[in-house]
Formats: structure tokens, C-alpha cells, sequence
């Protein structure tokens, strides 16, 4: 049976042609003494993302990525999920953005339909942001990891840090956007970092 575990010196390839979450997963991979390359980096195409959910497309490029190189890969997929909206747009956020991606309009159309609903209030611009992780291996084998963060929305955008919707987005307890955080800061506290450091766990545990 292949094995999921990574030890200190492998290298992980993120399957994202994302430059945003390549360069968190390097810092957040950095502390395992985990090297990161992207599937971009090797040349590799972006899987269509056909799943119906956050864990069956972070699925879909896991395994492809590993099948392609032979390696241990992790997919990520990762969304915003707004409450008013009915979830939206969730796994098809990046799709919001169109091609080539422009997150300033994905920003405004989500601000658009808020307003149409009349979700001006705080309480009524509640939303999250969800991350699955897929670790995968070229046997097709997989382990999932999740992490959410709950906040509200903000308009107009606030801040140059981070990416995606993350100008408009106040976590709980916060009270600047994740696009004004420092980038530490919200690794410490963001969906992504509560997803991995459920993958790190699972790195450390004993197989």
C-alpha cells in the first residue's frame, strides 16, 4: 500500500495554478521542512472541476496532479459561501471571477446581489470561507482536511494583501479584511490554516 505520510525533506506538489495559495502553502509548508512546487511550475493543465463540492474538486486535482507526477499532491479547493446569497458563490467562486481572473468584478457582482436582497446590515452580510484539502497519492489514495472561518462582508474592498475576495471579508472577531491583514496574521486564523492544521496533525500522527 503507498503511503499519504511526508516527512521532513519531501517535496509537495499543490495542485493550483494560483499564485496566492502557492505562495501561503509555502509558508505554511515551510515549518515541516516540506518543499512546495506548483502544478503550474511543472506545466501541467488545471483539471475541470466537474464535482458538485468543495471535497470531490479538491479530489479531482489531487489525484490527477499525482497520477501525473508520480508524487504526493494536495488539492485545495476553497470558496466563499454567503449566507444572504444562499451559499453563493461557493464552489464557483473562482468562476465568478471569469477569464482571465478579475476579482475586483467577482467582488462587485457578489456586492450586487447582496444589495438586490437588500443585505446591507452586517448581520445580513454573514458569510464564510470554506477550504478542503485533498492529500493524494499516485495510487489514488486520499485524505481530506477541512477549515472554515465565519465573518461578514464589507463594501467597499479594503486592503492590497491576500487575494480573491479577501478585500471584502472581516472575520469574527476582527475588524479589519483579510486584504488588510498581514499575511501571518491571517495564515494564523483563515480557512486555509484551519484546514491545514488539520493536515499537519495527520502528519504527525503515527501510521
Amino acid at each position: 500500500m503507498t503511503s499519504l505520510k511526508l516527512t521532513n525533506g519531501d517535496c509537495l506538489v499543490i495542485a493550483t495554478h494560483n499564485k496566492g495559495k502557492v505562495r501561503e502553502f509555502e509558508d505554511l509548508c515551510a515549518p515541516l521542512g516540506v518543499s512546495v512546487v506548483s502544478s503550474a511550475a511543472l506545466g501541467l493543465p488545471e483539471p475541470e472541476e466537474t464535482g458538485t463540492t468543495f471535497a470531490e474538486n479538491a479530489r479531482l486535482k489531487a489525484v490527477a496532479t499525482a497520477v501525473a507526477t508520480g508524487k504526493i499532491a494536495l488539492g485545495d479547493d476553497s470558496g466563499l459561501a454567503v449566507d444572504a446569497l444562499d451559499g453563493a458563490p461557493g464552489i464557483y467562486s473562482a468562476r465568478w471571477a471569469g477569464e482571465p481572473r478579475d476579482f475586483g468584478a467577482a467582488m462587485r457582482r457578489v456586492e450586487a446581489e447582496l444589495a438586490a436582497r437588500g443585505a446591507t446590515a452586517p448581520e445580513a452580510r454573514r458569510a464564510q470561507f470554506v477550504c478542503v484539502l485533498c492529500l493524494a497519492n499516485p495510487a489514488g489514495e486520499v485524505q481530506f482536511f477541512e477549515g472554515t472561518v465565519a465573518g461578514h462582508l464589507v463594501w467597499p474592498p479594503r486592503g492590497t494583501n491576500g487575494f480573491g475576495f479577501d478585500p471584502m471579508f472581516v472575520a469574527d472577531g476582527r475588524d479589519i479584511t483579510f486584504g488588510e491583514m498581514d499575511p501571518a496574521a491571517k495564515h494564523a486564523i483563515s480557512h486555509r490554516a484551519n484546514a491545514f492544521a488539520a493536515f499537519k496533525a495527520a502528519l504527525a500522527s503515527p501510521r
